[in-house]
């Protein structure tokens, strides 16, 4: 279970709970984890930690970790992307509707720092 406290350009304060699982892939296959043993340390983190029904994030290494939601098709398990996004849009003048990457923002408009926009 990994929380995660901060605050976001607005100045609002969050917090975000998931259950993280991380993923290692080696060449090794002799000693994978079994769908038991993965299924006994669920139910000891559940236990231990007193964990409520949490997103799932998975950490998986590329050429950098990498963290995913994780779905399923109805018959097996998928990563798929996390996408970020700005917070506090409303701090930043920006409605919740704009496509950020559209926007044509002229020199004399753009912020500054310790201007309080994102």
């Amino acid at each position: 279970m990994v929380t995660k406290n901060f605050i976001d350009c607005g100045g609002t304060q969050r917090e975000e709970t998931v259950a993280n699982f991380q993923l290692w892939s080696a060449e090794d296959h002799d000693h994978a984890l079994a769908p038991t043993k993965l299924s006994s340390i669920i139910d000891l983190s559940q236990k231990v930690l007193k964990m409520p029904d949490l997103e799932v994030e998975v950490e998986y290494q590329n050429e950098t970790i990498g963290k995913y939601s994780l779905d399923f098709d109805g018959k097996s398990f998928q990563l798929t992307n996390k996408f970020t996004t700005c917070l506090a849009l409303e701090s930043c003048g920006i409605p919740e509707t704009t496509n950020l990457k559209a926007i044509n923002v002229s020199q004399e408009n753009s912020c500054v720092p310790g201007g309080g926009c994102c």
